[in-house]
């Protein structure tokens, strides 16, 4: 079977994406890790450009790579991270990740295997030049796909809430607001009047 450019582009990033992904999980370095981690999201940028999909490629990239990933790297470099404690407990939960791999990757098999997905009887669409997939998106997002976007930011914010009541403390020795105790202030609490006498020989001054 003759293969064209598009063909071998497709298996040249798709390599690259798998070997990126296998060295963000197994390098000792947390810096490398990321920046491994960034080369997967370049490589799968290029496999979105592959499908005409450019407006999730561009998104992929300005939003994980150029603002995610960036304070991942700042977080990491910025922070004294102890890596003997992080592998700490690693071959007690290996059985646990190594089951859940053997499923996931089952479940991928199973899915490619199909003959719905195996893509032998399928017509790609040929798209006019004038054809917009941003407009597509955000169709199908809010008809088709309606509940599944709105369930997904919901999760997304309960997701923030978690995260900032769980990382929130009351330090010692620092200010902070209690806005029931604001709220309760009176007048007389916080305002005192006071008669002030003026120094006989300054009132034409």
């Amino acid at each position: 079977m003759a293969m064209n450019l598009q063909t071998v582009m497709f298996y040249l990033l798709s390599v690259l994406t798998i070997f990126a992904a296998l060295r963000v999980i197994t390098s000792r370095n947390p810096v490398h890790a990321a920046l491994y981690l960034v080369l997967v999201f370049f490589s799968t940028a290029g496999i979105w450009m592959l499908l005409e999909a450019e407006f999730l490629a561009l998104t992929l990239v300005l939003v994980y790579v150029g603002a995610v990933m960036v304070l991942f790297l700042f977080v990491v470099m910025m922070l004294d991270i102890n890596l003997e404690r992080l592998r700490v407990g690693f071959w007690k939960w290996f059985p646990f990740a190594a089951v859940l791999a053997v499923i996931l990757l089952a479940e991928m098999v199973l899915v490619l295997g199909s003959s719905k997905t195996a893509g032998t009887n399928v017509n790609v669409a040929k798209h006019a030049a004038n054809y917009s997939n941003t407009k597509e998106l955000g169709r199908l997002i809010y008809t088709d796909y309606i509940y599944a976007f709105e369930l997904a930011a919901v999760l997304l914010l309960v997701a923030i809430v978690a995260a900032i009541a769980l990382t929130l403390r009351q330090r010692t020795g620092t200010k902070h607001q209690v806005q029931a105790e604001q709220v309760l202030v009176k007048r007389n609490d916080r305002v005192r009047l006071v008669s002030v006498k003026s120094v006989p020989g300054t009132e034409n001054k």
